[in-house]
């Protein structure tokens, strides 16, 4: 979708507070979780809000920065690219892409599959029939996942999903493909996925809307579409950026927030946006702590890392197609790749950059940035054995992992994690704490439609609270002890 060149977006004034602020409803976190959760609110006739944002802007994990050279710099985006997802004819419309149409985001189709280049060790290598081998082994792994579902059948993980339904990777080349159809989706790998959520949260996205993913290209970044629905519904009073929570304190009769340097803030409720990272490191403390069950669900479920590594060179020395893949001895070793520098895209703007996840992400931030510009120029160096690789101009990836406004990229379904542990994740405190993000999606989860949706429901909840009489406020159901269908019998070679 190409779209005119509209004004740049003004963003919204670092409102200053110098005494306790009191409010209905406080909204930590403006990402799309609490930016939806605000525009529900005020739809719902809830305008006594306010969002508190830590970073200097609205956005979240919708990240971009300014990359390249001075006479060649791009929009590049650290964080969410793509929405994924868009519509299918008069079908179910995937409401992030209704937000980039409405806001007139620039954003181009992404082409995984047409002319995909490959290549490993020795260099060019054509290996696209075990990509498509790779492309039939998942279907048949969200298939199988679909036949267990209704006959009550218990999860385990992926790896052990794709052994059942006959695929086993053995070689690099194996190996990178499967990566390519998989963790390069869920940003972890088979063994640290479950079988059956993986499997429902890949077709609740791109069965339910489509199998198009729109890249955002646009100069003012992918979080636009975020600041100016902000802009359409909020005043300046309403945002309060550059603003870090420490603690929240909560009662049956009201919460209170403590920021980093003092100041605090009152309210009726909380919608805590925070990512699972977040709350798994303890970076914002509750008073009194959350109980068991909630923290418990908090710890079962896990968050993944998506590191996008970008280079710009003088000029292109690479693939004419938009991916590549990179199959090495080492599963997971700088696999994918991504040319910018293309038509579609930023032409002339010798923009490459290569994605590692989870494990391998977790790595690279524990090594010296030189180190890791050397790996990637070796790796480079192996694909094109007859071209001498050029020095970058330009070196940047963002360390997720490390940020302790996020503590990852999105969140993961583990095979341990039941659902009785997801619905526990999700449920409020004392109807007082409410949480939102994408983290607390059963079928979303990982992805921006799902915070869009948990946003959207929690706020519901919380506009009915402000309206209805204490009594008739209602929380989501949790589960006090999650318990297994039957108990281990661990006694068993005693009796024999």
């Amino acid at each position: 979708m190409t779209a005119p060149a509209p004004p740049p977006q003004v963003p919204f004034a670092a409102t200053s507070l110098t005494k306790q602020k009191t409010t209905k409803v406080l909204i930590l976190g403006g990402g799309m979780a609490g930016v939806t959760a605000a525009r529900t609110l005020y739809d719902q006739g809830v305008d006594d809000f306010i969002v508190v944002e830590a970073r200097q802007e609205l956005g979240g994990r919708m990240m971009s920065h300014t990359f390249g050279e001075s006479s060649r710099q791009h929009t590049v985006e650290v964080g969410a690219n793509w929405v994924q997802g868009t519509r299918t004819g008069d079908g179910p419309e995937n409401p992030v892409w209704t937000l980039a149409k409405k806001h007139r985001l620039d954003t181009r189709f992404s082409s995984y599959f047409d002319g995909l280049s490959t290549f490993d060790e020795y260099g060019p290598a054509n290996y696209t029939d075990v990509v498509e081998a790779a492309s039939r082994n998942f279907d048949r792994l969200v298939a199988s996942a679909g036949a267990r579902l209704p006959k009550g059948l218990v999860d385990t993980s992926a790896r052990a999903g794709y052994s059942l339904t006959g695929s086993q990777p053995q070689t690099p080349h194996e190996h990178v493909a499967e990566y390519y159809h998989f963790d390069w989706e869920f940003q972890s790998s088979p063994e640290e996925t479950s079988w059956l959520a993986s499997s429902w949260n890949n077709n609740s996205t791109f069965f339910t809307f489509s199998e198009q993913n729109a890249m955002s290209v646009d100069r003012r970044g992918f979080k636009t579409i975020l600041q100016s629905e902000a802009r359409s519904f909020m005043r300046e009073d309403q945002v309060l950026l550059n603003s870090t929570v420490s603690v929240v304190s909560y009662s049956e009769t009201g919460v209170q927030v403590t920021l980093t340097d003092g100041r605090t803030l009152s309210a009726e409720y909380v919608i805590c946006t925070f990512s699972l990272g977040v709350l798994q490191h303890n970076d914002v403390l509750f008073e009194p702590p959350l109980p068991m069950w909630k923290r418990e669900a908090i710890h079962s479920m896990t968050m993944g890392v998506y590191t996008k590594i970008f280079l710009q060179f003088p000029y292109k020395f690479w693939f004419d197609t938009e991916i590549a893949l990179y199959a090495d001895r080492e599963r997971g070793r700088y696999p994918i790749w991504q040319s910018l520098d293309d038509p579609d895209f930023f032409p002339g703007s010798g923009i490459l950059f290569t994605t590692v996840t989870n494990t391998f992400s977790r790595r690279i931030v524990s090594l010296p940035r030189a180190q890791i510009l050397d790996e990637i120029l070796d790796v480079l160096g192996a694909m094109y054995p007859n071209v001498t690789i050029p020095s970058p101009t330009d070196f940047y990836f963002k360390s997720w992992d490390e940020d302790p406004l996020f503590r990852g990229s999105y969140a993961n379904w583990p095979p341990s994690f039941v659902e009785e542990k997801h619905a526990n994740l999700r449920a409020d405190v004392q109807r007082r704490v409410w949480f939102a993000g994408e983290a607390g999606s059963k079928l979303y989860f990982g992805y921006l439609q799902g915070a869009y949706f948990e946003g959207r429901h929690v706020a519901l909840k919380v506009a009915h609270c402000v309206h209805a009489p204490s009594t008739e406020c209602i929380g989501f159901e949790h589960i006090k002890k999650v318990k297994n269908s039957r108990p281990y019998d661990i006694d068993y070679e005693v009796r024999l």
